[in-house]
């Protein structure tokens, strides 16, 4: 989620088929509701190379263990082409990359070492892909539909070969990110090319993810995922009947209060009805709240104290309440699960285009120190009481 300030922060899913490369069973990675508690972790490689230190009852602890510890069963962790940029923002400093392959190789090991399930999310981009960009990677620039579409059938084939190859296969796989424009753009945009089009693309991402399954005898549930619910109807009508996508397993919506005009209390019938509707499992695969409308650092934070919801207050208590309510609300309605975006942000000296440390520092899981808050603890509540 994470987006350019205005909206580019707007940065979880059913494990009936598993295939881990670890030694769990499935009960042990869902744990006893059978229902998906997952968290983007795709900073945390990065700030534990710059700096960033997680702690609990203060004492040093890995991040990955953390989260397990706490009821996560799975990490969401994004996927960029050739992200270059991620080198450069350090200057003469940047050695590596960061959200590329062979990082996000080293997140997909660290979180099956603690005994969780991955979404591995394809962004199709060098950067972020969001509702307000979708940029089609440098390496893919001036080709033509086809070409492009083949390209994606390629990188996607080539990206979950190598990660079977070495044992790290996810459990789950999101073709593009926030796709309400569509994706690969201009070329994906429906507005300008028609759903057919984007279909294609789409439709590319699929087919190679369905042949790495056969090849592998692994078994990958495939995301489709827009932001805001009240987006979730016109698209997927519109791509299934004519954009022809119909081979997916999953619609995936971010829901941020900040920017939708859905309350939390109608969650559940939105859930409910895009389950009707599409014969399709559903989840939250972005949220989030804040736990203070302070901030750790100089980074400006994307959340302030104006967005707090009536009823949640900005504390660690209001956190723990509103992701315990809105969890309750998609299992009211039907749905597979729940992932919270970035709550391992905390301030660094890591980099983005943007600036140093986090502007995420207040909705993260952590205090401005480094040590967990309460929040997180809304994975292990119990729901069936």
């Amino acid at each position: 989620m994470i987006r350019l300030f205005p909206y580019r922060l707007v940065p979880l899913v059913f494990l009936a088929f598993l295939n881990l490369s670890s030694s769990c069973k499935k009960e042990e990675i869902l744990g006893k509701t059978r229902f998906v508690m997952g968290a983007d972790l795709s900073y945390v490689n990065q700030i534990l190379e710059h700096g960033g230190v997680y702690r609990e009852n203060g004492a040093i602890k890995d991040p990955y263990q953390i989260f397990k510890d706490h009821g996560a069963n799975l990490v969401r962790l994004r996927l960029w082409h050739t992200p270059a940029w991620t080198k450069e923002v350090y200057g003469s400093a940047g050695t590596k990359m960061f959200n590329d392959l062979a990082d996000v190789k080293v997140a997909i090991r660290r979180s099956k070492d603690a005994g969780l399930a991955v979404n591995l999310d394809f962004h199709y981009s060098d950067t972020w892909a969001d509702p307000a960009k979708q940029i089609i990677p440098a390496a893919w620039k001036g080709l033509d539909a086809t070409t492009l579409s083949d390209s994606v059938y390629q990188y996607t084939y080539k990206t979950l070969k190598a990660l079977s190859d070495e044992g790290l296969m996810p459990e789950m796989v999101q073709i593009g990110n926030e796709i309400n424009p569509g994706m690969l753009l201009p070329t994906g945009s429906y507005a300008s090319y028609g759903w057919q089009q984007l279909g294609t693309l789409i439709n590319s991402g699929i087919r190679a993810t369905r042949e790495v399954s056969k090849l592998t005898g692994a078994s990958m549930q495939i995301i489709l995922h827009i932001a805001q619910p009240e987006n979730v109807k016109y698209w997927f009508e519109n791509i299934t009947l004519w954009g022809d996508v119909a081979d997916f397993d999953i619609i995936g919506f971010s829901y941020y209060s900040k920017w939708s005009d859905i309350p939390i209390g109608k969650i559940s019938y939105y859930v409910s009805e895009f389950k009707k509707r599409f014969n399709k499992e559903v989840m939250i695969v972005e949220t989030s709240y804040p736990w203070t409308g302070d901030n750790g650092d100089n980074y400006n934070n994307i959340y302030a104290p104006a967005d707090a919801q009536p009823g949640y207050q900005l504390t660690p208590e209001g956190q723990l309440s509103y992701l315990t309510d809105l969890t309750r609300a998609i299992m009211d309605g039907g749905g597979m699960g729940i992932m919270v975006w970035e709550p391992a942000w905390i301030s660094s000296s890591a980099r983005d285009i943007w600036g140093q440390g986090s502007a995420w520092d207040n909705c993260t899981f952590f205090d401005f120190g480094g040590n967990v808050n309460q929040g997180i603890d809304f994975m292990n509540v119990s729901y069936d009481k």
